[in-house]
């Protein structure tokens, strides 16, 4: 039996470079129609941010974390850095900027699907730069997955991209909010993480085959389109494979995708096939749609 020294150089290293934010959250029947003024909505306040929430994911799913990342200078910045650290993410390069807020998102859940409108403030997560990933080079060269979104600058990212390829660890890029990105990014990514909407706007093509077939000509090298309840669909060269969803009842679908990409970072890191990882990764993202919130939705090893 392997003792806890072995264990933790067991547990794969992964690094997420990336946004945090407090997630202000309204509860309503349904979603409002532009205009149009709801009353009666629940209010909660949850930690959250793309990259924030992907690194839990991971520290949760057995990874030790490291999070490239800023915070202001405030008593927001200083609740996300006590709940990052509580999770035993390595926070060396989370930086407090002192010029900026810490970042907030507003978000309305509402409908049939718990669908959710979110609205994200200019922040500290806006001076995330080159400088912040290159302080972390050396973490980054011993990690066996990096990870990143499009919550923070270009820059942060491109530059995670390069020091990935680098040094020949996995890249994988959560494109999310959906942008145009350059084509010399594309050719770094090992694992594109997109939704339907995202995958669409990256290619200019509405079939989400089309689609991520047009973006491994552009240079990635697997697509991974995460469509909610109807599953996964996996693109490489070897063409498509499908993968179910699991069915379950959803309450908050806020941080499931996150909950999904960081899952799926740990599972490639482990060295698992990408089919093994995105099955995993799946099962994780279901069980976090059962629970409100972002980052506390987001479940333990042991009940994936």
């Amino acid at each position: 039996m392997a003792s806890e020294s072995e264990k933790k150089k067991l547990r794969p290293r992964i690094v997420v470079v990336g946004s945090s934010n407090t997630d202000l959250v309204v509860l309503v029947e349904r979603l409002p129609n532009p205009g149009e003024t709801l009353l009666g909505g629940g209010f909660k306040q949850y930690a959250g941010g793309k990259g924030a929430n992907q690194a839990v994911a991971a520290a949760r799913a057995g990874a030790r974390v490291a999070f490239v990342g800023r915070c202001g200078a405030d008593d927001l910045g200083a609740k996300t850095c006590m709940g990052l650290h509580r999770e035993g993410i390595n926070l060396s390069y989370f930086v407090e900027d002192e010029s900026r807020s810490s970042g907030v998102a507003l978000i309305m859940i509402g409908g049939r699907e718990s669908e959710n409108l979110i609205v994200v403030a200019q922040s500290a997560n806006d001076g995330v730069g080159r400088s912040d990933v290159m302080a972390a080079s050396d973490t980054i060269r011993l990690a066996g997955a990096v990870v990143a979104q499009l919550e923070v600058p270009l820059e942060a990212v491109e530059t995670a991209a390069e020091l990935a390829r680098e040094t020949g660890i996995p890249f994988i890029l959560n494109p999310a909010p959906a942008r145009e990105l350059p084509a010399g990014l594309l050719n770094k990514v090992d694992v594109l993480v997109p939704n339907r909407h995202e995958v669409s706007l990256l290619a200019g093509k509405d079939d989400v085959d089309e689609a991520a077939e047009e973006l491994l000509k552009r240079g990635c090298r697997e697509v991974v389109v995460t469509l909610g309840g109807q599953g996964v669909q996996i693109y490489n060269s070897g063409g498509r494979v499908d993968v179910p969803a699991v069915k379950v009842d959803a309450v908050d679908t806020v941080g499931a995708g996150d909950c999904f990409t960081g899952w799926l970072a740990v599972g490639i890191a482990e060295g698992l096939s990408m089919e093994a990882s995105v099955r995993q990764a799946v099962k994780a993202a279901a069980i976090s749609v059962t629970r409100e919130g972002a980052q506390p939705s987001m479940p333990k090893r042991d009940e994936v």
